[in-house]
């Protein structure tokens, strides 16, 4: 628990669904840090991230291309906007925002991993127009029932793409079949089948082409040893070597993304309170209901920066 005053806070970041017209926009109007974060994010990016992110339009920002570089920026302004009192003991990000991980760990400059973000949201963006996809998440079924539903029902262009949670697991494919397996899935006992919010089939076969050309801008990238544990959501490992941290990268458009068991080795660091950055409270919402989570929190503007900021100093004040 907390030692000398300083609370064990997990650090968390939501990825591609968390995007929505608006994010961002409270957060630039209040705090210097978050707003330099989004006029370099729009200097490397050569458009107005922030323009896009408060006028949309919501099509526009749901495309990849333009909803992972969003995400991305809004939750690395929203942490800086919480200043040096921010200490992580571990952090985690769903899928691409594993890059805002790596970033407050100081194993990536912002500007390399932007560029990193900005190439997979254009390549992933590619792969998608190449084939129709899409992505439901099942709510009610573990991963066991999902996989014997697909199977029993012929749908071999469909394939289990995140864990969330035990009884929570996405699938991603082929848009016809994407949609024909949810109706399968309620006939198999699913409590609900919530397509989601994305403009292709991710951690999913279709997205190979896009693989060859996030590699080229992992490998450009300048990385070093986090200062503080990072999770894979591969394996639910802490990265101890930079090829590893590369190589799950590259993979990542088509690797599931273990949440759950990456969430579960986050709670294994024995927090105080886990701290979710980002537009949407999702990821906080799941670990509350795990064993032995702590008190969460979720940053999503500037009230939440200083709710946070009040919650560690009166740690810190109270250990004096």
């Amino acid at each position: 628990m907390a030692l000398g005053g300083l609370m064990r806070v997990g650090v968390v970041f939501p990825g591609q669904g968390s995007q929505g017209v608006g994010m961002g926009c409270d957060i630039a109007a209040h705090s210097r840090e978050a707003l330099a974060t989004f006029e370099r994010a729009s200097a490397l990016l050569g458009y107005d991230l922030l323009a896009l992110q408060k006028d949309g339009p919501e099509d526009k920002l749901r495309e990849t291309e333009y909803s992972q570089p969003a995400i991305f920026a809004t939750n690395i302004a929203l942490y800086r906007a919480v200043g040096a009192a921010m200490r992580p003991a571990v952090t985690a990000g769903h899928s691409f925002a594993e890059l805002c991980s790596l970033v407050i760990a100081d194993s990536l400059d912002f500007d390399d991993a932007l560029r990193i973000v900005s190439e997979r949201g254009k390549a992933m963006q590619d792969a998608a127009q190449r084939a129709r996809g899409g992505m439901s998440a099942i709510l009610g079924l573990d991963a066991r029932r999902v996989r014997e539903t697909l199977q029993e029902s012929g749908l071999s262009g469909v394939s289990l793409a995140n864990f969330n949670s035990p009884t929570q697991i996405v699938i991603s494919g082929v848009l016809e079949q994407v949609q024909s397996a949810g109706a399968a899935m309620l006939a198999a006992g699913a409590k609900r089948v919530v397509p989601l919010n994305v403009s292709g089939a991710w951690h999913s076969p279709l997205m190979e082409p896009a693989v060859e050309r996030l590699a080229a801008a992992v490998e450009a990238g300048r990385f070093r040893m986090p200062r503080f544990d990072v999770i894979s959501n591969v394996d639910g490992r802490p990265y101890r070597d930079i090829a590893t941290i590369k190589q799950n990268l590259i993979r990542s458009v088509v690797d599931e993304v273990r949440w759950h068991d990456t969430a579960e080795r986050v709670l294994s660091y024995a927090l105080d309170m886990i701290a979710e950055f980002g537009a949407s409270g999702v990821l906080s919402a799941l670990m509350k209901r795990m064993a032995g989570a702590p008190t969460a929190m979720v940053v999503s503007d500037f009230s939440g920066v200083e709710r946070l900021r009040v919650t560690i100093a009166g740690t810190a004040s109270a250990s004096v």
